[in-house]
């Protein structure tokens, strides 16, 4: 596996992350805990070093997973969690609002700590943008606890420019995370140019289209009652009929290069930036091997036009959120 420094930053990781959540959270009942401690380790025998996790996913079993998984590997991998929601105190499943008051990041990352079983937290994102909470106070708590060696760097998910440029001015931003794929591409508008500017690297979460641009589902796919793509614009039977064609777009080169129409879809973002870090994330054995294999996927300059040209004409049907989760984007 080759590896990827993010922006100018000194943190090196591989081309390749893995992106844990849907083994706890989201995609339906949470998978089995040894299954996934096997892939988990399975990704770093492959020369997967980067793994993305938050406190919010389970709450909090996510975390617990990686600590248990990773603990062989400490000093080897790069552990990146996310700071930022209020849970439910009773327990629940469910987050009940934002909260990136000071006081509460410290207290996130010293449990953080705990359930990651490190002493330091490599990555620490602000999970969502709180209107309540100045970015300048929020970076200044993080810049605060590296001081402290308790975390290493910080990042943003899902930020609006202004807000990044705001935090690093006060902490360097070492990267910003948010949604970008073949059928999510707001971030090349403002996002990109931005943090091309500002030194930043870019970690593409839900790369695969939470599993859409894989071409294995399709309008009859029916999802766990407790899996939110229930809950997306863009995962309705109508939305995902009518976005096919980026699909057979995506399944057209594979063809042609031999490869998988996932594979495709992440060795196109790869293509676009030396400091862009995808972090798929699977469940399964075959699904991480496929994706690892894009690494090795080649898309010439001809290729990349060829794919941007027909892509242009396709236009992408459904939100990628429910209004309120909107909001909570690019603030």
């Amino acid at each position: 596996m080759t590896k990827r420094k993010l922006g100018n930053s000194n943190l090196e990781v591989s081309t390749l992350g893995l992106g844990c959540m849907g083994m706890s959270f989201g995609y339906g009942p949470a998978a089995d805990k040894q299954e996934m401690i096997s892939l988990i380790r399975l990704a770093v025998e492959r020369g997967v070093t980067f793994f993305d996790t938050a406190e919010v996913y389970g709450p909090f079993a996510n975390e617990e997973l990686l600590g248990e998984a990773l603990a062989p590997f400490r000093g080897r991998v790069v552990i990146a969690t996310k700071f930022g929601f209020r849970l439910d105190p009773n327990g629940g499943p469910q987050w009940i609002g934002l909260d990136s008051r000071p006081d509460h990041i410290r207290q996130v990352a010293e449990a953080s700590l705990r359930r990651l079983r490190v002493d330091a937290i490599d990555l620490f994102y602000q999970h969502r943008v709180d209107p309540e909470v100045p970015i300048e106070d929020v970076a200044g708590a993080v810049k605060t606890l590296i001081e402290e060696g308790k975390v290493r760097h910080f990042g943003l998910s899902e930020a609006g420019v202004d807000t990044i440029r705001r935090a690093h001015a006060v902490q360097p931003v070492t990267a910003v995370q948010s949604e970008y794929s073949l059928w999510t591409r707001e971030p090349e508008t403002e996002l990109l140019p931005a943090l091309e500017k500002l030194g930043i690297g870019f970690v593409p979460y839900s790369p695969l289209g939470r599993g859409y641009l894989t071409g294995k589902m399709n309008e009859n796919t029916a999802f766990d009652s407790s899996d939110f793509r229930n809950t997306l614009p863009r995962f309705t039977p109508e939305a995902r009929k009518a976005n096919q064609a980026l699909v057979t777009l995506l399944g057209k080169i594979a063809q042609r290069k031999n490869s998988t129409p996932a594979q495709i879809a992440l060795a196109w973002l790869l293509a676009q930036k030396s400091w862009i870090v995808p972090i798929p994330g699977t469940r399964k054995r075959e699904r991480l091997e496929e994706n690892i294999g894009a690494v090795a996927v080649e898309l010439t300059a001809e290729d990349l036009r060829e794919i941007d040209q027909a892509a242009s004409k396709i236009t992408v049907q459904g939100a990628r959120y429910p209004e309120k989760l909107e909001k909570m984007t690019g603030r």
